[in-house]
């Protein structure tokens, strides 16, 4: 559950990013995750999508699953999880902005307190011109 820590993101990106003339944004979304909460040590459950845009550079689109495997197989909370995995992208490849969202059920909502088996936490970041732009933002959440 946790060997998120013992891996480091240079050594996964660096055979897979490719000089490419490439300026549109590149999405994939729903790569399902689990990680572990700090806070309870139980399971959040759910899944990521990640937007960038390049800047001559691209990235293997299976790293970008494996960005997400090495940050949510760490103890985590949903908020951190989100940011560090759209700075990884960003300072990865210097893109010229990325966005991520993560939905996720939290099984210490579920199975303990409140016990609210139906309830989904959304987190985003926005970074460069995700953040700077709205339509870039617009046209991000709406692929997704």
């Amino acid at each position: 559950f946790t060997k998120g820590y013992e891996e480091k993101i240079e050594d996964i990106l660096n055979d897979a990013i490719f000089d490419e003339d490439h300026h549109e944004m590149v999405v994939v979304k729903d790569i399902y995750m689990f990680s572990t909460c700090e806070h309870h040590l139980v399971p959040f459950i759910g899944r990521v999508s990640i937007g960038y845009l390049p800047d001559r550079r691209v990235l293997g689109l299976s790293k970008l699953a494996r960005i997400v495997e090495v940050y949510s197989r760490r103890l985590q909370v949903q908020e951190r999880l989100t940011r560090q995995i759209a700075t990884a992208l960003c300072q990865g490849i210097g893109a010229r902005g990325v966005g991520v969202v993560v939905e996720a059920t939290h099984m210490c909502m579920v199975m303990r307190g409140v016990q609210k088996i139906n309830a989904t936490t959304i987190t985003a970041t926005m970074l460069g011109k995700f953040r700077e732009d709205a339509r870039t933002r617009e046209e991000f959440l709406a692929l997704i």
